[in-house]
């Protein structure tokens, strides 16, 4: 497994693979600092941010802290694919109203949707809710052009009542100018995205992986105590194909660093239920056996846009009957972690939830993103005897479990 899981860490490479978001990279940069400055004051620690080192990629951040009576050099690099992100919700209003055709039609025609309803009922309403409110829209859209067209028809003849039609456009445009409000746009053109393949990576994703794989073995090289890979939202399953791949293709020297991967907030059963997710789900099945990689899947009832506490390899499917050692699945207990006050400040607000991971909890448990990654100890160490969550879900539920060859 490369050096020990208990060796001090002084030197990290960590690698952030956002989810579905079409922000700048530098807004990362700016919640670390953020929350990290608030976790350090809770928690009785240092965090200090300033620029990337040399060779940490065009996006990235340097971190030095002291946690734990140790001193920790932590580089920071996020993994971006944001423009791949943006040119794929360039669709305008009626391309938009197609993908909802689409969409609907591969989740439901497959049966997808009905499994993964068993799962967890909230990131299910999260995925209807955009394709119910562009409903809306349209027919608010609708009902304002028969309301001008009968209008109209009350003093010219019927037919002109048809002009009414000219309101449906400027109507529509602005709930479009107003998304950063409803989401609707976006949850659309996210859940679209791996639905229009019906599970497989489209090629400029699977271009755009290689790449971070070359990013991530390059630091497996460097002269560094652990590199450790988050993946958040949909950042999770690209990163399980990411390492699978590296350590089929022998890319993980057995007496290099300690290699981590932290999955939060992880969506991964909305592309591996679906019928074409053969490479998914095989590499679910692999990564879930290896000894080169430490993984830690943490999610939280509390948010409800993740398959909280769902393992995804046993709810895929695809899980060996023996052999199986990861994730090791940890609840980040909102309700717990977060004191009553903030709690009923963050709980109606879904986004803003969806992120806390990388935030500061004023009552923090085990979970702290910031120990894991400017701390002293890998990963292995920090969640070494440590229990997997009592209220896991593991029943296989997917109705496609075939994987790639």
């Amino acid at each position: 497994m490369g050096k020990s899981s208990h060796s001090a860490v002084r030197k990290r490479r960590v690698f952030y693979i956002p989810g579905y978001d079409p922000i700048h990279p530098r807004r990362y940069r700016e919640l670390y600092r953020k929350e990290g400055a608030a976790q350090a004051e809770i928690s009785g620690y240092d965090v200090a941010l300033s620029a990337k080192a040399a060779g940490s990629g065009p996006y990235g951040w340097h971190v030095a802290a002291t946690i734990e009576e140790a001193q920790v050099q932590a580089d920071f690099e996020v993994l971006v694919w944001s423009d791949i992100v943006r040119d794929s919700m360039d669709q305008g209003i009626l391309g938009t109203y197609g993908q909802l055709i689409r969409t609907a039609a591969t989740y439901i025609g497959s049966g997808a949707l009905w499994h993964l309803m068993w799962l967890r009922k909230g990131p299910v309403i999260a995925a209807l809710y955009p394709v119910l409110f562009l409903l809306v829209q349209l027919g608010v859209a609708l009902l304002v052009a028969w309301g001008i067209g009968a209008a109209i028809a009350i003093w010219l003849p019927d037919w002109l009542g048809l002009a009414g039609l000219a309101a449906v456009p400027p109507i529509l445009n602005w709930f479009r100018k107003k998304d950063g409000k409803f989401f609707a746009y976006y949850l659309m053109h996210d859940y679209a995205y791996s639905a229009k393949s019906k599970g497989e990576d489209p090629a400029e994703l699977r271009a755009r992986m290689a790449e971070f794989s070359d990013r991530i073995s390059e630091a497996l090289q460097q002269d560094v105590d652990e590199v450790l890979v988050v993946g958040h939202s949909s950042g999770a399953h690209l990163a399980v194909s990411i390492l699978a791949d590296m350590i089929r293709d022998g890319r993980v020297p057995a007496k290099g660093p300690t290699l981590g991967f932290l999955s939060l907030g992880q969506v991964v059963p909305m592309v591996s239920f679906l019928p074409k997710a053969y490479r998914l789900r095989g590499d679910l099945a692999y990564l879930c056996q290896r000894d080169e990689v430490t993984w830690v899947d943490v999610t939280a009832p509390g948010d409800g846009c993740a398959f909280a506490l769902c393992d995804p390899v046993s709810v895929s499917g695809v899980a060996p009957q023996q052999g199986k050692r990861w994730p090791l699945v940890v609840s980040a207990a909102f309700t717990q972690t977060l004191s009553e006050a903030r709690w009923a400040e963050l709980r109606w607000r879904f986004f803003r939830l969806h992120f806390q991971y990388m935030c500061a909890f004023d009552r923090p448990g085990d979970y702290d993103y910031f120990r894991i990654t400017a701390g002293p100890k890998t990963l292995a160490e920090r969640y070494d005897g440590r229990a997997p969550s009592k209220s896991r879900i593991e029943r296989p539920v997917n109705k496609f479990v075939k994987v790639a060859p």
